[in-house]
């Protein structure tokens, strides 16, 4: 380094807009940018809090609840770690549904915050069993289990998880645990339903469904929450929900991040307003559609394939692409990305270099996802895998169909 504020690009930029297809964070529609290019205000002013409890009320209607609702300048990390240091003790014994790197992520934090940690083991590819979830309940015939800890749409598989049907396991065996969910990459994607389904915390980040810079996250408490966390004996100070509402805002133990509310306020139109948050779940669900279509047109030649087997877990957020036997996906991606100016994800925990992961959320539609197909599948060609070619066609007449 010469010291220069401008040093040489780590590689060539291409021409035209980046194609980004990462699961997170995710393409920001220019009037949240232009939104969110706004000068410093007092986060205690009346003109912003006029902003700032609109936007509560608006992501209240995306989580569909009427429960209480807290915000904190963090990643969807500190929100996991918010809700559970808020509502369980030292000691207490959470149980982990596996769905894949962030259940088992959520699984450490759990235990390097001094809670024991029971998991129900899966298969990433099928998805975890509800009966096996349904039994390990039964089995805690003395409610040791304090929490159950769910994944939504785990990100890393390109899998779901049905939260009714796990709070339907918990009502049969009269099992009291907290059901906490992580909704960080599913909310704003497709449904949510924080009170029907009986969910007591969920967890939220604003770089996902939120189509938003990555810089604030939050949970939703329920009734039933907030009693936990009257009793909870965790130490905790920046996420101490107490702190927070002895606020004006609620929220936040320190400075609010002022500008992403503007950001928020449009997103949430864009969302409830122009677009209809039934027709952003079923745009998500087409495109989702298309994508599948088109992997499982490439898995012929003994080409790439669906990673989630199961399709009742397909996720309309992002697809796991399993690379075939002896192939690794990461030059598939460094092509995509140096060569199209595409950018997808890639494997985590176990499956580095075993998958790449299309993501198909937030602020995108047909052509985009055409555009990025059509490059991964040059890319798939120039890195030598086999595939069956034409999967892009697949698309197009996923796409036609509707």
């Amino acid at each position: 380094m010469d010291g220069s504020i401008s040093p040489k690009p780590a590689r060539p930029m291409a021409r035209g807009r980046l194609f980004f297809a990462n699961p997170g964070p995710t393409n920001i529609p220019d009037s949240v940018l232009a939104a969110t290019a706004r000068a410093s205000i007092d986060f205690n002013d009346p003109a912003f809090l006029a902003v700032y409890d609109a936007c509560f009320e608006g992501l209240k209607k995306v989580l569909k609840t009427k429960h209480h609702l807290f915000m904190y300048t963090a990643s969807g990390h500190g929100a996991w770690e918010a809700s559970l240091v808020n509502t369980l003790s030292p000691g207490d014994l959470v149980l982990i549904p596996e769905t894949g790197h962030f259940s088992d992520s959520w699984a450490k934090m759990c235990g390097t915050l001094g809670f024991e940690v029971q998991q129900v083991p899966a298969d990433w590819r099928r998805g975890v069993e509800i009966s096996a979830i349904e039994a390990a309940l039964a089995a805690d015939k003395d409610h040791k289990i304090k929490a159950v800890c769910c994944v939504h749409n785990e990100t890393a598989a390109g899998t779901r998880l049905p939260l009714d049907q796990v709070r339907a396991a918990m009502d049969r065996v009269k099992h009291p645990a907290l059901l906490m969910s992580d909704t960080i990459s599913s909310l704003g994607c497709y449904d949510f339903r924080m009170d029907e389904w009986g969910v007591d915390v969920c967890v939220g980040g604003s770089q996902k469904g939120l189509m938003l810079p990555t810089g604030f996250s939050f949970t939703g408490a329920s009734e039933k929450a907030m009693e936990a966390h009257r009793k909870s004996t965790h130490p905790r100070h920046y996420f101490d929900w107490t702190e927070m509402l002895a606020r004006r805002q609620k929220s936040f133990v320190g400075t609010v991040p002022t500008t992403l509310f503007y950001g928020l306020q449009e997103s949430l139109r864009l969302m409830l307003v122009e677009e209809g948050l039934d027709n952003v779940f079923a745009r998500h669900a087409r495109l989702a559609k298309a994508v599948r279509a088109c992997v499982q047109h490439w898995s012929g030649n003994n080409g790439p394939q669906l990673y989630c087997q199961n399709p009742e877990r397909w996720s309309d957020s992002v697809t796991a692409v399993l690379m075939p036997e002896g192939y690794d996906a990461e030059p598939v991606r460094k092509i995509a990305l140096e060569r199209f100016n595409v950018s997808t994800g890639g494997g985590l925990n176990k499956l580095a270099g075993k998958v790449f992961r299309i993501g198909h959320l937030g602020d995108l539609n047909e052509p985009m996802i055409i555009g990025t197909l059509g490059s991964i599948e040059m890319a798939l060609g120039l890195a030598g895998v086999p595939h069956a070619k034409g999967g892009v066609q697949a698309a197009l007449d996923s796409l036609a169909a509707g």
